[in-house]
């Protein structure tokens, strides 16, 4: 078999069905560097997706294996009929997940909310965990429903929700500090976990991208302790904060030489 006229064959009909690199890995649940070795020519899809592959991109297994179409026997291979019991599809798949999420999440706050009310006779600790089920549902809804972009999204719901969560929550309990304190590191967490994403959106998976991870990471954990004590709830940070620091700058390092020395992960073929 030509590895290459396979990987050809392969590039040519993903492109034809309006498909990135990165989508097709998706659908396939791998990762966009196998598919970009597969239209290289470097290695060949494995054999126990090699059906589902052939069924994004509408051809037979004949044709992949032959790197072109003029495999094809219409006469001798009729039209294949799906089967009446099909597996649902990702998309099928995904919004069941989201109603499955949605009646547990949904089922858990009436429990806590009848159980408070037959032990207590009001409402007390449910309000707490209703809130902070109805929180955690709004972040993880995005990145259940939406097959492209789901990272995205549940960082726009982070970005929307957390702070008016620990609002509520400050509210609830009567500590004023949850929210003060906590506002000012949802902050800083939300500009490290937005910075890590548009690396990753950027470089793909490499060992560079998880250097720059590191590297924002050492500088969020130094942030949040120099916060911390500003704010009064911490004394200096010492010896043990800097060795944390010191630590994700060392595996930085580690990352930026491995990827210098050609071994492990690499950029991302476009």
């Amino acid at each position: 078999m030509d590895q290459s006229r396979i990987g050809t064959f392969i590039m040519e009909r993903r492109r034809e069905k309006g498909l990135t690199q990165a989508q097709l890995a998706e659908r396939l649940n791998i990762t966009d560097r196998a598919v970009s070795k597969w239209e290289t020519g470097k290695s060949l899809p494995d054999s126990s997706i090699m059906l589902e592959l052939c069924g994004i991109l509408d051809i037979t297994v004949d044709q992949l294996l032959h790197g072109g179409r003029e495999a094809a026997c219409p006469e001798a291979a009729p039209p294949r009929k799906k089967p009446e019991g099909r597996l649902p599809r990702r998309g099928e798949r995904r919004w069941r997940l989201a109603v499955l999420l949605t009646g547990g999440i949904l089922t858990g706050i009436l429990t806590c909310l009848i159980c408070d009310t037959a032990l207590s006779g009001g409402l007390s600790w449910s309000r707490i965990a209703a809130a902070s089920a109805g929180y955690g549902w709004a972040v993880l809804f995005p990145l259940v429903v939406l097959k492209e972009g789901g990272m995205a999204g549940c960082l726009l719901a982070l970005s929307a929700f957390t702070v008016p969560y620990l609002y509520g929550l400050s509210r609830l309990l009567d500590i004023k500090a949850v929210f003060s304190v906590g506002t000012v590191m949802t902050v800083l967490a939300l500009l490290f976990l937005w910075a890590v994403y548009a690396v990753f959106k950027r470089r793909g998976r490499s060992a560079v991208s998880l250097g720059l991870a590191c590297l924002l990471a050492a500088g969020l954990t130094a942030a949040v302790n120099g916060a911390l004590y500003l704010l009064g709830i911490t004394s200096p940070p010492d010896a043990w904060n800097g060795m944390s620091v010191l630590l994700l700058l060392l595996a930085a390092a580690v990352c930026f030489t491995w990827r210098r020395g050609g071994g492990g992960l690499s950029d991302t073929d476009a």
